[in-house]
């Protein structure tokens, strides 16, 4: 089993991870567990740790929640267990009892619901509860951590008398209390507690009348404490007491210290035990917190992971609420290196980072913020070069420093080794450097390894294209604006968009030109054809997006006509068969009512009975034989649709009526005082008449053919009557 470097570890901030991560820790002894936490190449110990991790996070939304397993720490009570006639206090019993009886009872429930957490349950090795320890120490520690008085017959003896004694000395006291207070011997404070001693508080002009012994005196030496005579031998046979009580309660514990001894290796079972669920619990929660879910683990190398966030950025990023770009990132046995390129300050060295700490902490049992259909697997060796590195210590320049580190990749590349290097090829001349980078990328290309590199190299972006098993891929970048998109496609080499950047902060566009006649024009050519490829792509995203909306769209228009379809459908069919069934009906009646009309002439009832039978015979022959109860149930259908359609037929003749009575709101008009021989028509007609007779709201209008009474107030003036001379 390969260790990852500590390098690796630096470069890609997994301390930080392990020290977010420790702070959600319940234990002293979990938070030293989870920073000592490193990644390991095992590819079970990994599918095992990761699915204990995904089972705690499970249990959140589960009714049946794990227990607490938090407990204090007893490594020092454990090591005393080792040591011969050694004694554990009351304390360190309450903190064994503590983590033996949160260990019974987390035993218990993973037992009772093994097959909902399979993984934590098999985290328990077999181990059973051990009831004897919490049945001890109960027996002799109380709740609030004091030995009972029942933890020894000897003890409890002691204890009693202790009692016994104390009355009286509250007696004694009590009554010499009394009498020095009447004898006006004490000060107003009358007593008080001197070294767990009842003292009195005498004047010190009395101090010789009051038989006892002298415990001390105030500072100005007014009064004088002393202990009543009558109280002394009580409290002599107190302190005999306390003494025998503290050599029991030694005793006690010491017996249940030799108690303890055999279980001692179940007591460091325990405590690993319980270690181990508060790491996984840890890891939960800061699942929770970035939106970590199980992956899917793959024995062969690949690497497809869909919707991936940097860990630390993304809650850097939730806590400050701005947005964290997800990427998409691959990397199998068809597609073993990707190198990424682009303009700077476009994500590409975050997008290095992600693959890199993912994957350490993949390997570190964590779950990862990315789409749960992401499929991942374990590298023995993960590398990186990451940042400048630049070593004052060692008298190393960037490039020296660098140079070193590609040796230890050459070392040790090979096709179980994930490489990460960032500006791939810098710090050197260009052209010699970029030669030297191509040569190294061979290599790993050759031994089959499997990396990501950033670069802006041109002579390395055309290797990528080149060789088979090698992607180029670029971090997209907004031509137009100038501005990084933080996405990451796959499939072409990206601009550094050199140019263009410098012309957006304001380099005159002559100095420019200058620099671009001092390269080659392949070069510019290149770089011009890479940006413009990107623009492109970037114009093809847009419009997909919107084609995919208004796909999207369409589909969600045509789901809702085809429902409306369906339901209008249903209803005719509904309709069809209430129209077919009351057609029947009409046609049965009329035989009915033609046999009616005989028996009516005739007056014979067995003729009548007869044809009736034979009716009801026909009309049962038409009908498929069916239960009573199916009958039951269509006839009761039936009768709902003929509801439903006399309840909306009676609505629709509602609807009408009321249009036909509802008045409408009358417009405003002004009122007009009417003369005869105006010229007049109604407001809703189009004949003019002229008014004949005005009798006060009533007018006769005459229109040529026939003359009509109306009122007033419907009609409207179309021209006044001519004045006569």
């Amino acid at each position: 089993m390969n260790k990852i470097a500590q390098k690796t570890l630096d470069d890609l901030e997994f301390g930080t991870v392990l020290e977010q991560a420790a702070i959600r820790c319940a234990t002293a002894s979990g938070k030293l567990a989870m920073l000592q936490t490193a990644p390991t190449s095992a590819v079970e110990d990994v599918h095992t740790a990761l699915l204990r991790t995904d089972e705690y996070l499970s249990s959140f939304s589960d009714e049946k929640t794990i227990p607490n397993h938090g407990f204090e720490d007893v490594s020092q009570e454990i090591a005393l267990l080792g040591i011969e006639n050694s004694k554990i206090e009351v304390e360190g019993f309450r903190k064994l009892l503590l983590l033996t009886e949160t260990t019974n009872t987390l035993l218990i429930f993973l037992k009772k619901n093994k097959d909902r957490y399979p993984k934590l349950f098999d985290a328990t090795n077999g181990q059973i509860p051990v009831k004897e320890i919490p049945a001890e120490i109960n027996r002799i520690v109380d709740k609030f951590g004091m030995l009972k008085d029942r933890a020894s017959d000897k003890l409890y003896s002691i204890r009693r008398q202790m009692n016994g004694v104390r009355s009286k000395i509250s007696q004694s006291f009590g009554a010499a209390l009394s009498t020095y207070q009447g004898s006006g011997f004490l000060d107003e404070i009358r007593e008080t507690v001197i070294g767990s001693r009842r003292v009195l508080a005498v004047k010190a002009m009395y101090r010789r009348k009051v038989k006892g012994v002298i415990h001390g005196s105030s500072k100005t030496g007014s009064i004088v404490y002393i202990e009543p005579e009558t109280t002394l031998q009580y409290t002599q046979e107190l302190q005999n007491l306390i003494y025998d009580e503290k050599e029991e309660i030694d005793q006690i514990l010491r017996s249940l210290t030799n108690f303890m001894r055999p279980y001692v290796a179940d007591l460091n079972q325990y405590t690993s035990f319980l270690t181990l669920i508060d790491l996984h619990a840890a890891k939960a929660h800061y699942a929770t917190e970035m939106n970590g879910v199980l992956p899917i683990l793959n024995t062969k190398k690949e690497t497809d992971i869909k919707e991936a966030y940097h860990p630390l950025l993304y809650l850097s990023n939730k806590k400050k609420k701005n947005s964290t770009y997800p990427q998409d990132i691959h990397l199998h046995s068809e597609k073993r290196i990707m190198l990424i390129s682009g303009p700077n300050a476009g994500g590409k060295s975050i997008t290095l980072k992600t693959i890199g700490l993912l994957q350490l902490m993949l390997q570190s049992g964590f779950l990862l913020p990315v789409n749960e259909q992401s499929h991942m697997s374990v590298f023995e060796r993960i590398l990186t070069d990451i940042g400048d590195n630049q070593s004052i210590e060692n008298e190393l320049s960037t490039y020296s420093y660098r140079l070193k580190n590609m040796q230890r990749f050459l070392k040790k590349c090979d096709e179980n080794t994930l490489f990460l290097i960032d500006e791939f090829g810098t710090g050197s001349d260009p052209e010699l450097g970029g030669a030297l980078a191509e040569i190294f990328l061979e290599v790993f290309y050759e031994r089959h390894a499997y990396g990501a590199i950033t670069t802006h190299y041109s002579n390395l972006k055309l290797l990528a294209n080149e060789l088979p098993h090698m992607t180029n891929a670029n971090m997209q970048f907004d031509g137009r604006n100038l501005q990084p998109t933080f996405h990451l496609v796959t499939g072409e080499a990206g601009s550094s968009f050199t140019f263009e950047v410098a012309e957006k902060n304001g380099i005159p566009y002559s100095l420019i030109n200058k620099a671009k006649k001092k390269i080659e024009r392949g070069k510019v050519r290149f770089d011009a054809s890479i940006a413009k490829l990107q623009k492109e792509r970037a114009s093809m995203s847009k419009t997909t997006k919107e084609l995919q909306q208004t796909s999207i769209k369409n589909k969600k228009e045509n789901d809702k006509l085809e429902t409306l379809n369906a339901k209008v459908k249903q209803k005719l069919e509904r309709y069809q068969e209430l129209f077919d069934q009351d057609k029947r009906m009409i046609v049965l009646g009329n035989k009915v009512n033609e046999v009616a009309e005989r028996f009516f002439i005739s007056n014979k009832k067995r003729p009548l009975i007869a044809e009736l039978l034979r009716i009801v015979e026909e009309e049962n022959a038409k009908r498929k034989r069916k239960s009573a109860s199916v009958h039951r149930k269509e006839k009761k259908e039936k009768k709902a649709i003929k509801e439903e359609v006399v309840q909306k037929v009676a609505l629709v003749r509602k609807e009408k009526k009321k249009k036909v009575t509802e008045k409408p709101k009358e417009l405003f008009r002004p009122k007009v005082v009417f003369k005869v021989g105006d010229q007049v028509r109604l407001f809703d007609g189009k004949a003019v008449g002229t008014v004949d007779v005005l009798e006060k709201k009533k007018a006769i209008v005459n229109y040529g053919m026939f003359t009509t009474q109306v009122n007033t107030e419907a009609l409207e003036l179309v021209s006044r009557a001519k004045k006569t001379k």
